[in-house]
């Protein structure tokens, strides 16, 4: 026990160091405090946003899934995430230079600049803080597991302390001092869950015996649509839109386009990040299928959510366990630093500015102090706390729901960068439209269709879009051009590529197949890893091209 808490409490100590190195750059203006002023290289913009997005769903909800569902979680989360980085081209670039050009810091500040419009601004301000807020509880929830079955310690005092120690920094150093310990946290997370998988299967003699032991009992777990039957095909299609259509409208995500560098530092990410997600998803969910040989049922009361500690507590050395408690803790706490800066810093640019503006009025007001978008960082921490104190419901129940809320904003974000006759009053109506559709879902009036509601929602809300648009005859503003003067055939080309590789990661003609390949994975792993990497190399191609034209 003393050497658990020494090890934690110089892991705290050491994210505490880091924000105040970076304190003395982070007093300097806001552009810095929220944006490292806009200077992120390629390799650190990759680090940070993978971390960033890599929460504690990645740690524990994939474990919980693992063992709940089976290895069919993988693919789905692996390719569809890692095609996600598309977005980081097809909105990151055009979204840095209108930021650049404009000085703009956060998302609202976009749907702004391109529609001059209160309404959508407020309307974006809105959703994202309703839709990042449950998200954020998710990582003090997590916290809180980890804490209680590693040290004993209550659950809510887990949480309380995570929370502490992220606003500490977060204050402390702002954003440079975030991905400072972003870029650490993320590269400790991939080495020490890789650490976590071989203990945990070499207590069963190794990957790959531990895999068909598992599949002699549970072969479900090694097919497709899982034990339980839920991965059916339209629901795999609905999760492999929901991660392309939600994850670019995370706040956090969102700001970091403003923090590029340049298009060459998003064109570098977009290559590294779906051979990341092919390797790093994979590690989780094993933990969690090969847990079923050391749990084959849960405690009373026990979420899968917490499978990963009470494995590791029943077979892991207590200096194992403790590191990889702390992967999990870094997988949260670089997602909740990044939510609670973002939000702070639309808390700042979005209401407190506009508002002090309309009360003075007056040229001789200094802008607003350093300290009202740190105060309100511990603000929305508390918030974010007391959600987690009454958990709506599991990591995966939580994810589904708050992403589908943000993937409405998707067709938004589009026609406000490529679409001439963009109108902010069809946007406006777009949004509602899909908020009430995801509502309406949340309270199961609506069918599914044998998918998300994060298809029929969108579908809905980009309806209501284009024909808004169409009747109110829009005029927006001028087209943002991801590559200027790209022929019509290219533009084929590259989309036929892309949308060819998203058919085959969706391998209906492959359901049910539960052949094992090497380390007794389902041979379809295999074929998802191989896609991640050919995927890279098409990002990788694609993204040379649109650094050459901007």
């Amino acid at each position: 026990m003393v050497l658990r808490l020494a090890f934690m409490a110089f892991y705290a100590s050491l994210l505490l160091v880091i924000g105040i190195i970076a304190r003395p750059r982070a007093r300097h203006h806001q552009e810095e405090y929220f944006l490292a002023s806009r200077s992120l290289p390629g390799w650190v913009l990759f680090l940070t946003m993978a971390a960033t997005n890599f929460s504690a769903f990645t740690v524990y909800g994939f474990s919980g899934a693992g063992w709940q569902m089976g290895y069919g979680f993988y693919p789905i989360m692996a390719f569809g995430t890692g095609f996600m980085a598309l977005a980081f081209l097809l909105i990151g670039v055009p979204v840095w230079r209108l930021g650049k050009e404009h000085g703009l810091v956060t998302p609202p500040e976009f749907a702004y600049q391109r529609s001059a419009s209160r309404t959508l601004r407020v309307t974006f301000l809105v959703v994202m803080t309703a839709f990042t807020l449950p998200y954020l509880a998710l990582q003090p929830m997590a916290a809180g597991y980890a804490l209680e079955a590693l040290l004993g310690i209550p659950y809510y005092a887990g949480a309380a302390i995570t929370t502490a120690v992220v606003v500490a920094y977060v204050v402390l150093g702002g954003f440079r001092g975030e991905v400072w310990t972003d870029a650490f946290q993320g590269l400790m997370m991939i080495s020490i869950m890789a650490l976590a998988l071989v203990v945990v299967a070499g207590e069963f003699g190794g990957i790959s015996e531990a895999n068909r032991a598992v599949a002699a009992t549970w072969p479900e777990l090694f097919g497709r649509p899982g034990l339980g039957s839920s991965l059916t095909p339209g629901v795999w299609f609905g999760y492999m839109c929901l991660w392309f259509l939600c994850d670019p409208m995370f706040p956090q995500l969102f700001q970091r386009y403003y923090a590029a560098r340049d298009p060459r530092s998003l064109a570098v990410t977009a290559a590294l990040y779906p051979l990341l997600t092919g390797f790093l998803f994979l590690l989780p969910v094993s933990i969690g299928v090969i847990a079923r040989l050391a749990f084959p049922t849960l405690p009373a009361g026990v979420a899968a959510d917490r499978i990963l500690p009470l494995v590791l507590h029943a077979v892991a050395p207590a200096w194992v366990e403790t590191l990889v408690v702390c992967a999990g803790l870094a997988a949260l706490v670089t997602t909740l630093d990044s939510q609670l800066l973002t939000l702070s810093s639309m808390a700042v640019r979005d209401v407190w500015e506009p508002l002090r503006a309309r009360i003075s009025r007056s040229p001789s007001v200094a802008p607003p102090s350093a300290w009202v978008g740190r105060g309100f960082v511990i603000a929305l921490a508390l918030a974010g706390l007391g959600i987690a104190c009454r958990p709506p419901g599991t990591f995966v129940e939580i994810t589904t729901e708050t992403f589908t809320g943000l993937a409405v904003l998707f067709p938004t974000v589009v026609a406000a960068l490529y679409w001439r006759r963009f109108d902010a009053r069809a946007a406006v109506a777009s949004i509602v439209v899909g908020e009430a559709l995801v509502l309406a879902y949340h309270e199961k009036w609506l069918p599914t269709f044998g998918t998300l509601p994060v298809v029929p929602v969108v579908v809905g809300a980009t309806c209501v879009l284009v024909l808004g648009c169409v009747l109110l005859r829009g005029r927006g503003r001028p087209p943002v051009h991801l590559v200027v003067g790209m022929s019509r055939r290219s533009k084929i080309l590259w989309s036929a590529a892309f949308l060819g590789l998203f058919v085959a990661a969706n391998d209906f003609w492959a359901w049910g197949d539960a052949r094992l390949g090497p380390l007794g994975l389902p041979w379809w792993t295999w074929a998802c890893a191989a896609l991640c990497l050919l995927l890279s190399l098409l990002l990788w191609l694609f993204g040379r091209v649109v650094r050459r034209r901007n």
